[in-house]
């Protein structure tokens, strides 16, 4: 039983060295910040649960497993709303690539928020009517 928990220990080991690997290779060759801030939370937070697995297996001990138990929910708990936070602060700064971009949702509300930081818009944005509607002072 030892020696299956130790492969299976040395395999969730690698696997997340390999996600981590990848998370790393990708910051480096993605063009933008928002692809850059996928493969900074996604693979990493996965890489990162597969070696604290492959700890708690291979450790087995009571105080290391809760050890690894929090720092596996403080990573779940702060890796996305620091992500959303990057994201949002990138997106305002003008470093989000709107080229790259399938579908732009805060557009609009970044206009209507503050004009001086949002994204060039394309020739068919700029001919299109703008949003009826009165703007409220809780949005702006």
């Amino acid at each position: 039983m030892t020696a299956a928990l130790d492969v299976i220990a040395a395999v969730c080991l690698v696997a997340g060295a390999l996600l981590s690997l990848a998370a790393g290779v990708a910051l480096v060759r993605f063009p933008d910040l928002l692809s850059r801030m996928h493969a900074a939370t996604k693979p990493q937070v996965l890489g990162l649960l597969l070696v604290l697995l492959g700890c708690g297996l291979r450790l087995r001990d009571t105080v290391d497993t809760t050890t690894l138990l929090l720092v596996a929910v403080f990573q779940l708990g702060t890796a996305p709303v620091a992500a959303h936070m990057i994201g949002r602060a990138g997106y305002r700064a003008g470093q989000a690539r709107a080229d790259l971009l399938l579908l732009d949702e805060l557009a609009e509300r970044a206009d209507r928020v503050n004009p001086a930081t949002s994204h060039p818009r394309t020739p068919a944005e700029t001919t299109a009517a703008p949003p009826s509607g009165r703007v409220s002072d809780r949005t702006r």
